[in-house]
């Protein structure tokens, strides 16, 4: 059944090429064309479990474009947000996994549709009944207007009362972490939820203590602080105090994407009212499901099946 909550979120969108083998890229000559990105992931990834899911992005006037808009209608998603744009061709990126399931991902994004994006395009009604907004750090790395187009939807939300969840999700490659520090420490005093790995948060801020990242959470007034840390599971600050949830234990085969499964359970649950142990185990076991199938987007699950993975149901195959 669908949930009667929608969330939004803006960002780029590339073909994926994932190889047929996995190794160094170098030696690889087959790949499968997939559809990726990490705020589509995300955007998937909720509509999936059933919410309402919106989708704000520029895409190439080419054929890719057209790929990655009708894929992304076809999961549900609104794409009223979503527009071509002549003479910039759609982004691209090369995935490369290795036997363990860790990888590396080689962009190509020069001269970006998303770059033609403005703040002054961001209007009132594309939060039009909207109960949450998603933001990453993604986004804020690819050009540094996209910082002022992302305070731009805050400001919008704020003044409509939609809380704001936002995942650094850092990209070395795409900026500095001074360059990262100094834009997420302009979004943080706005941000409700943030959803962040246990390395990320080091590096921004330079703490990992319990009570030193109690103490950031309440510096900025953010309500929900929550750790990812991958097979040591996660945890949560919220009202003075933690809260932990274990991992699920699974065959990792690609981990691309887990993190965007894990913001779209932990959305889910929150906007449902979950208690924080459940929304915690909701989030880790989404996040475990994208890990078993290769692909950024391929395994985030369905309602029922991350309720019958985390409740361990037996599930009829035949």
């Amino acid at each position: 059944m669908s949930s009667p909550f929608k969330v939004l979120t803006i960002g780029d969108a590339m073909i994926t090429l994932n190889p047929a083998v996995k190794g160094p890229l170098r030696y690889v000559t087959q790949f499968e064309r997939k559809v990726g990105g990490a705020e589509l992931n995300f955007a998937i990834g909720c509509a999936r479990l059933g919410l309402g899911s919106k989708w704000i992005s520029r895409l190439g006037e080419d054929e890719f474009g057209r790929v990655i808009y009708n894929f992304t209608r076809g999961e549900g998603v609104d794409v009223s947000g979503v527009e071509f744009v002549n003479g910039c061709p759609t982004s691209l990126n090369f995935k490369e996994i290795n036997e363990d399931g860790s990888g590396k991902t080689y962009y190509y994004r020069y001269n970006s549709p998303i770059l033609t994006m403005a703040p002054d395009m961001i209007h009132e009604r594309l939060l039009e009944e909207v109960d949450l907004v998603h933001l990453t750090g993604v986004f804020l790395a690819i050009d540094p207007k996209n910082i002022e187009i992302t305070k731009k939807i805050i400001e919008v939300a704020k003044r409509k009362n939609i809380p704001i969840s936002f995942d650094p999700n850092i990209r070395l490659k795409l900026w500095s972490i001074e360059e990262a520090r100094k834009a997420y420490n302009s979004i943080f005093p706005h941000v409700d939820i943030l959803l962040t790995g246990l390395d990320e948060i080091r590096l921004i801020s330079g703490m990992e203590a319990e009570d030193e990242l109690a103490m950031f959470a309440r510096e900025y007034g953010i309500k929900d602080l929550v750790i990812k840390d991958g097979a040591n599971g996660s945890k949560l600050f919220r009202d003075g105090k933690w809260t932990r949830a274990e991992s699920f234990l699974v065959t990792p085969i690609d981990t691309v994407g887990a993190g965007d499964g894990f913001d779209a359970g932990y959305v889910y649950g929150w906007l449902n009212g979950f208690s924080k142990e459940r929304l915690l185990k909701f989030a880790n076991g989404v996040g475990a499901l994208v890990t078993t199938v290769s692909g950024d987007n391929e395994g985030l699950p369905y309602l029922n099946e991350v309720n019958a993975f985390i409740d361990d149901e037996l599930i009829i195959e035949r």
